[in-house]
């Protein structure tokens, strides 16, 4: 059996004493403290760094979607559309009726509906197309007697000019011809028209056939994703564009009616004929779709409706007040009440955004901004790295 060599003393006495101390007492020397492992650093989570390929990329993207507005435009009108009609497909769906069946009551229903509405409104709207330009002749003299003291002062102006050696003649003779009204180009209308048309009946085919078609074609697209959290990620991103989409189109679409329907009461109160009441409340409704720029557009239509309807200085000033005042109720009471601060976007944002898509896609651009932007607050939340958009936007 091999010998083994007893541990040799230590060399300072003071160390003996703290090792043999405990040996004697029977108590068995104490550990040696050992360092604490220090805990690894959580991973980083990936940060995107913009650089020349990212804005090269942002350019060819805006660059494509400009050049190819004739191709998307009709397909996000379509689904956006089809995003309306999908709540009342699925309740009927609930109720035992076929999704074809139930897609094709909604969404050509609701264009017998459209057509109809469309129907009432054709008469005094060419009624105004044929007068619009001798009315609008006539709004001149009518604002002279509204800005009577501005142009007392521009007379007292030219007689200074005059008096100077100046002829203002010809300048007032200018401004009077600039005053006058062109009428519309039929010709350029009814050329346009066959185009106008086909891309309708484009928009209502493919609205029809995503209500149908568009679940299967969601769960194939889903299918071809490669990992399980790229299904599930996305699975959920659609769903929740589908419902909150549709909750959100739907809502704002009930309140523009709504809205509308105000507008034409006002105006038939205020002494203007159904038929062109029912067209300027129309077109007050669908001018709300566009924040901010609609409630403009609406407010000086109605206010050239007054000066056109009236004579009163009075009188005029009446319809762009009440539209005013219902829209403000509306922006700042009803729509806040309704949708709550889950769709609360930065109004610097949605006007630039509104200016951006106006300028790439024009009037069905401006229609579509506030949809495509929530779309994109929806995939920012749920997308990792791009949650700090969701809240710059917010």
């Amino acid at each position: 059996m091999p010998e083994t060599t007893p541990p040799s003393p230590p060399n300072d006495p003071v160390d003996a004493a703290r090792v043999t101390a405990p040996a004697r007492m029977g108590v068995a020397p104490a550990a040696a403290p050992t360092a604490e492992p220090t805990p690894a650093p959580p991973p980083e989570l990936p940060t995107a760094h913009w650089g020349p390929v990212h804005l090269l990329a942002v350019v060819v993207f805006v660059a494509g979607c400009w050049a190819a507005k004739e191709l998307l435009v009709p397909v996000l009108l379509a689904v956006f559309l089809a995003l309306v009609a999908i709540p009342l497909v699925t309740r009927l769906h609930r109720w035992h009726v076929p999704r074809w069946i139930g897609a094709f009551f909604v969404v050509f229903g609701g264009l017998a509906l459209a057509v109809t509405v469309s129907g009432q409104l054709v008469a005094p709207a060419s009624e105004w197309l044929q007068k619009a330009p001798t009315e609008l002749r006539q709004v001149a003299p009518k604002l002279r007697g509204l800005v009577r003291q501005v142009n007392e002062a521009n007379k007292a102006a030219a007689s200074v000019v005059s008096a100077a050696g100046a002829a203002p003649a010809g300048a007032t003779r200018a401004q009077e011809t600039s005053l006058q009204a062109k009428p519309p180009d039929v010709w350029s209308l009814l050329r346009a028209a066959p185009k106008l048309l086909a891309v309708i009946g484009a928009v209502i085919l493919l609205s029809y056939f995503f209500v149908v078609y568009g679940l299967d074609l969601q769960r194939r697209a889903i299918s071809l994703l490669p990992s399980r959290h790229q299904k599930r990620v996305t699975a959920d991103i659609l769903q929740t564009i589908e419902v909150e989409l549709s909750r959100y189109v739907l809502t704002i679409t009930t309140i523009n009616i709504v809205l509308g329907a105000l507008v034409a009461a006002v105006l038939v109160l205020l002494g203007i004929p159904l038929g062109d009441a029912l067209l300027w409340g129309a077109l007050a409704g669908l001018c709300n779709y566009a924040p901010y720029i609609g409630p403009l557009v609406g407010t000086i239509m109605l206010a050239l409706v007054g000066v056109v309807a009236f004579d009163e200085p009075s009188r005029m000033v009446l319809p762009p007040l009440c539209y005013l005042g219902l829209q403000l109720l509306e922006s700042q009471v009803l729509t806040p009440i309704i949708l709550g601060r889950r769709w609360s976007i930065s109004p610097l944002v949605v006007l630039l955004w509104l200016l951006f898509c106006g300028w790439l896609w024009e009037i069905p651009g401006v229609l579509l901004a506030v949809p495509m932007l929530v779309c994109f607050k929806i995939v920012a939340e749920r997308v990792e790295g791009l949650q700090g958009w969701s809240k710059v936007i917010e």
